[in-house]
């Protein structure tokens, strides 16, 4: 009796955590979310409202909740000179929202066993050993000799942004253009110095996480753009992110906008000479849809639609705060996780998330969020680089998180 008892348990547990792991993508279904239809549809109202004021040429906006598609709608344009009307398939680059799903990639090999986030870099990338740390951090002059490290940068600093490490000159500096990722990292280490000591600081650094992308490289054997296309974006059915657009979907890229004078105008992005490097800080396009798959995946301890890609241990490790009570990131009340920045004390609680909420920006004003305790997960997508406040704070933002959280019903 006791085993026909436990076979019963075990697979009413199974089958619950199946479904749980499910999304469905192919509806919209606000009731079966737990969420109010006609609060929802106040959201595109809104944003309406910034691209009718010139603030952005075009806006798209996505709700899940309990796996279910709650709201997906696209406003304005995704080309303003052309009037090409925005559509919820339109792609974007999404610029830092790189970050977390390079991150994921480190953790797969973690899963793997293949390295160990104590391991120093320097065991992957040999021209981190001798790195050294100015102790005026990025001044120069009198008693700023610099000094070796008290202990070698290690993956978990650069995953946190506390390596020291700034961006290091990224591809500038004397010489022939890089013309692989470890040519590119290699020279930018030998320019590099430390701006405080591993692990006691936090400071934003590109380059650390473009370095990830190397390890990656090195431990897995496999490119960089293969090893996440393999791990993620194939098992998790994210078929419209990559690093370059294919020639059949450019026509669905929206232009990327700067404002200035008061108004938008299309952004010049300088090709970089040297061969194509796909950036693990800040490359990949995708659309809203893509985004929401694989946060809905993160929400679901790695696994979707009955596919695990990461371990429950590695996304509980992503979306934790490392950084106690260090100034992190650039939304008030947050901490710093692999890639993701947590809301980890009320502070950061003013857009209706709560405490243990992981969310990423780009610098184009892509924002994702993922807030457990709701159950709920939001993407944001936005075209526009500069003028007023930085992508985490931007007012579209703020805005859309609250009135996605307001719309919840039960």
């Amino acid at each position: 009796m006791r085993a026909i008892n436990f076979l019963f348990f075990f697979c009413i547990g199974y089958s619950l955590t199946a479904a749980d792991s499910n999304f469905i993508a192919d509806k919209l279904d606000p009731a079966s979310a737990g969420m109010d239809a006609a609060k929802l549809a106040r959201i595109p109202v809104r944003m309406k409202e910034f691209v009718d004021a010139g603030k952005t040429a075009g806006v798209v906006t996505l709700v899940m909740r309990h796996g279910h598609i709650a709201s997906l709608d696209a406003v304005g344009y995704q080309d303003l000179e052309h009037k090409t009307p925005m559509k919820v398939d339109s792609i974007f680059r999404v610029m830092s929202i790189t970050k977390p799903v390079t991150c994921a990639g480190v953790m797969a090999l973690v899963d793997d066993g293949r390295l160990s986030l104590l391991d120093p870099v320097e065991k992957f990338v040999p021209e981190f050993k001798g790195l050294k740390v100015n102790p005026c951090g990025s001044r120069v002059g009198h008693n700023c000799e610099f000094v070796m490290p008290l202990r070698p940068v290690n993956v978990l600093d650069l995953m946190t942004h506390t390596s020291g490490l700034g961006d290091g000159g990224g591809r500038g500096g004397a010489g022939a253009p890089p013309n692989s990722r470890t040519e590119l990292v290699a020279s930018t280490v030998s320019r590099a110095t430390l701006l405080f000591q591993p692990g006691t600081a936090w400071n934003y650094s590109n380059f650390g996480i473009a370095v990830l992308g190397q390890i990656i490289e090195v431990v897995s054997g496999k490119p960089y753009e293969q090893f996440l296309a393999e791990k993620f974006f194939e098992p998790l059915g994210m078929k419209d992110t990559f690093f370059d657009a294919p020639a059949d979907k450019a026509g669905r890229v929206a232009t990327i906008y700067t404002y200035t004078d008061g108004g938008l105008k299309v952004l010049a992005r300088a090709t970089p000479a040297g061969a194509r490097i796909p950036s693990p800080d800040s490359g990949l396009m995708s659309t809203a849809s893509d985004l929401g798959r694989f946060n809905q995946m993160m929400l679901n301890k790695g696994v979707l639609n009955g596919k695990r890609v990461l371990s429950a241990a590695a996304t509980e490790a992503m979306t934790t705060s490392y950084t106690g009570d260090l100034q992190a990131g650039y939304a008030p009340g947050v901490g710093q996780g692999y890639g993701y920045e947590v809301v980890r004390e009320p502070l950061g609680l003013y857009r209706y998330t709560s405490i243990g909420t992981f969310e990423k920006a780009g610098v184009y004003r892509t924002y994702i969020w993922v807030d457990r305790a709701k159950d709920l997960v939001g993407t944001i997508l936005m075209q526009r680089n500069t003028g007023g406040p930085a992508a985490d704070l931007a007012d579209e933002v703020n805005i859309f998180m609250a009135m996605a959280a307001a719309a919840i019903d039960h």
